[in-house]
């Protein structure tokens, strides 16, 4: 197998962030951005896509993404200047490939003469002939040892904290760190109108997002129903959210709980309203998954539930704001395969037993309280 080093495509490294700093490109003023996936996907890459702004600041930013990054950074102030959709793609946007589509698709990139393309989406197998077919001036990213090089690359890991691995790739591009972690604003400081209230308690808001897009990482419905009836017993309203395929899941888990001030609003919010409802919150509870990755981005204070593995990639960097509860589950619970194995050539079997079902629901409801008492201090100072 191929010994994997970091490629710096002849530049001469000018400093140190997350990795080696290399010399800017000249004469930038059109950037893309590479970066497929779901919503916490997306927002791994803002830290490394608010270093290439600050470090290009006259060029427009464009990220090659999904519907549901366009519909994030069109309810969110961000770095990212426009999104233009991704056709579907092999490895890089799931679906049914339409030959004529991804023609017209790379014409149109192509037309655009983009000065710098920059790859944050995976170990580039898939990734890196798609950035290359853009025609950019120059190419940075990741790469594993069967993908085709770019001009500058850094050696595809699994186990590193993603931001940080797309920070290290903005530096390849002569981009220096300004944040280690997503910060987002809402861009409508009024509420949305999707958010109605829906009962009539006064006490602050706890949010709670029971679902994942692998059920492994999900704590089981009845955890998550017996933390709202805790948090209910202390006063807070409840928000259970989710997407429309996570509708039933939310509703199991407000008809468990059975307490009042306990309400789903999976299915009924956009990302607009999903945005306004996070900022109110006090506290956001949820697995690894992309609500609770944008409510830590908007600045809300988290408690995560983690299989250990998922800590390393995605856990919040700091404890002041956020809190995470790590499962150190290494074997599937029902065949017992090592689940500590990951990535594209890895073996799946075929249950899919939640990794994280040990973490305690009173562990979690006292850091609730916790940020919840500090939050609330704050407000009322």
């Amino acid at each position: 197998m191929e010994q994997l080093t970091a490629e710096f495509g002849g530049s001469a490294r000018v400093g140190t962030g997350v990795g080696p700093v290399l010399e800017k490109f000249e004469s930038v003023s059109r950037i893309a951005v590479l970066r497929g996936g779901g919503l916490g996907d997306v927002i791994f890459a803002i830290p490394a896509m608010a270093a290439l702004k600050a470090a290009y600041p006259a060029a427009t930013l464009t990220l090659l993404g999904t519907p549901v990054h366009q519909a994030l950074f069109a309810a969110t102030k961000s770095p990212v200047d426009e999104v233009c959709m991704l056709p579907h793609a092999e490895g890089v946007r799931p679906g049914e490939e339409d030959p004529a589509e991804l023609d017209a698709f790379f014409d149109d990139m192509r037309g655009r003469r983009y000065d710098l393309a920059v790859q944050l989406h995976g170990g580039g197998r898939y990734s890196n002939p798609f950035l290359l077919r853009l025609g950019a001036r120059h190419t940075v990213g990741t790469r594993t040892s069967d993908a085709a090089s770019l001009e500058r690359t850094v050696p595809y890991v699994y186990y590193q904290h993603e931001p940080l691995r797309a920070l290290e790739v903005a530096g390849m591009a002569g981009a220096f760190p300004v944040d280690l972690e997503a910060r987002l604003a809402p861009a409508d400081s009024g509420a949305s109108a999707a958010v109605q209230m829906r009962d009539g308690g006064a006490g602050p808001w706890v949010v709670l997002h029971p679902g994942a897009t692998d059920p492994r990482r999900r704590w089981p419905a009845g955890r998550f129903a017996e933390l709202a009836a805790a948090c209910a017993a202390d006063g807070f309203r409840v928000a259970v959210i989710g997407d429309e395929s996570e509708r039933a899941l939310a509703e199991q888990v407000v008809e468990q709980a059975a307490a009042a001030h306990v309400h789903s609003f999976a299915g009924d919010l956009d990302m607009g309203g999903l945005v306004a409802l996070l900022v109110r919150a006090a506290v956001v509870v949820g697995n690894d998954s992309g609500p609770r990755h944008l409510a830590q981005a908007l600045g809300v204070p988290t408690v995560g539930i983690f299989w250990a593995g998922n800590v390393i990639n995605a856990g919040a960097l700091g404890r002041s704001l956020h809190r995470i509860h790590a499962s150190w589950v290494t074997a599937c619970p029902t065949c017992g395969i090592d689940i500590t194995q990951v990535g594209w050539t890895a073996p799946r079997c075929p249950h899919d037993d939640s990794a994280v079902a040990g973490v305690a629901v009173r562990e979690v409801h006292e850091d609730v309280r916790s940020l919840a008492a500090t939050e609330l201090t704050k407000v009322d100072a």
